[in-house]
């Protein structure tokens, strides 16, 4: 493999520019509309910024892959070797008039450079936070008394953590371009993205935590359980249905409840769930058979079950705490958004809208199970 072909790292510099460019317009507006606020708070309102642009980028993730445009520039950072496609114009024409519905067309070289530089914006984000929390706890260090407001110590780990993520989050996605999607690469890429949203969803809370001085709800032991068991389930769901999507399983099953006429299709779940291999094929290099993708759909739709009961049953349990009652309604809101996406999916052939919404509801119920988690904090039996 020719590494320097797809590893040009001569418009970095243009990439990064590109992001600090997107990165400081969101960067002015929260410091001059928090500007008499104390650090906590500033703090606060970038990271949900930061969160909110983050889940965006998600879904734009999702719309890059869904659109088949993940390799319209078939290198990396930049577009054979240029800042944008504008300067790959003959090299993307050749490949369009060679391959005219491939992967490389001006229009999915477009999307795939627009994805890299909201992610480079994002990363920027993420440094300004980690460098400013940084600064905010060496300054309280040095002083005696706390400012009002200001009583709980903000942690510097959380963005540290989290700037090292989105670096191996921003590897993954330079492989999953130069490794020519390959599922395990991309799936990982999805629960990457994942990962960095709960992770900026928990700085978000303790900030505003530390800004109001308080502490999390106390809740039951067995709720408490019960949080950390339902966003296991929805993290093995995540990773379940990125290896349908990365797969192009969601068609092998076009009928709900049963699939390809029966309540259990063949399925070949030893090559469906072989993990390193190219798409589309084996280990081996033979050709993936249809009952494997047909595995890939039906393990994700009978965990669906699983995940949307346990959803349901959380969301009863937090509506009767009325600290927690916001996430128990959003909860459930999402669950059915989820429910109906993916029927929408396979009873619609996959239409691009439901397939990107569907991707935002799961990602969306990570981070609401986070702020539940955050919130929470385990108490006495009796506490609910």
């Amino acid at each position: 493999m020719d590494t320097g072909s797809l590893y040009d790292l001569t418009p970095i510099a243009w990439l990064m520019a590109a992001g600090v460019l997107i990165a400081l317009g969101p960067l002015v507006w929260v410091w001059r509309r928090n500007a008499g606020a104390g650090p906590a708070r500033r703090l606060h309102a970038l990271t949900v910024l930061t969160l909110f642009l983050t889940f965006d980028l998600t879904l734009f993730g999702a719309f890059t892959r869904l659109t088949d445009s993940g390799l319209g520039c078939p290198d990396w950072p930049g577009c054979y070797g240029n800042a944008s496609p504008v300067g790959a114009r003959h090299e993307i024409a050749m490949a369009q008039s060679a391959q005219p519905t491939g992967p490389v067309t001006h229009s999915k070289a477009w999307v795939e450079m627009v994805h890299r530089y909201l992610a480079t914006g994002v990363g920027v984000l993420i440094l300004v936070l980690a460098g400013a929390t940084w600064v905010v706890r060496r300054r309280q260090r040095r002083l005696p008394v706390p400012a009002e407001g200001e009583h709980a110590t903000l942690s510097a780990w959380w963005p540290a953590v989290t700037l090292v993520w989105v670096c191996l989050q921003g590897a993954f996605g330079a492989l999953t371009v130069t490794w020519k999607l390959f599922p395990a690469i991309v799936t990982l890429h999805l629960l990457g993205a994942v990962v960095l949203l709960v992770l900026l969803c928990i700085q978000a809370v303790r900030y505003r935590q530390a800004a109001a001085d308080r502490l999390p709800t106390a809740v039951s032991p067995a709720l408490r359980n019960g949080l950390l068991a339902t966003s296991a389930l929805l993290l093995l769901q995540i990773a379940l249905g990125g290896w349908v999507s990365t797969n192009y399983a969601v068609l092998a099953c076009t009928q709900f409840p049963t699939c390809q006429g029966s309540w259990w299709p063949p399925m070949n779940f030893a090559q469906g769930f072989e993990i390193w291999r190219h798409l589309g094929v084996t280990g081996s290099g033979a050709p993936l058979d249809f009952s494997a993708l047909t595995a890939i759909h039906y393990a994700h739709r009978l965990m669906a079950y699983a995940v949307f009961a346990a959803l349901g049953v959380l969301a009863w349990r937090l509506r009767r705490i009325e600290p927690l009652r916001p996430q128990a309604g959003w909860l459930a809101g999402l669950a059915l958004l989820q429910l109906a996406t993916g029927l929408g999916n396979v009873l619609l052939g996959w239409p691009l809208a439901a397939a990107v919404l569907h991707t935002g509801g799961a990602a969306a119920l990570a981070v609401v199970l986070t702020w539940a988690i955050c919130e929470s904090r385990r108490g006495t039996a009796a506490a609910t």
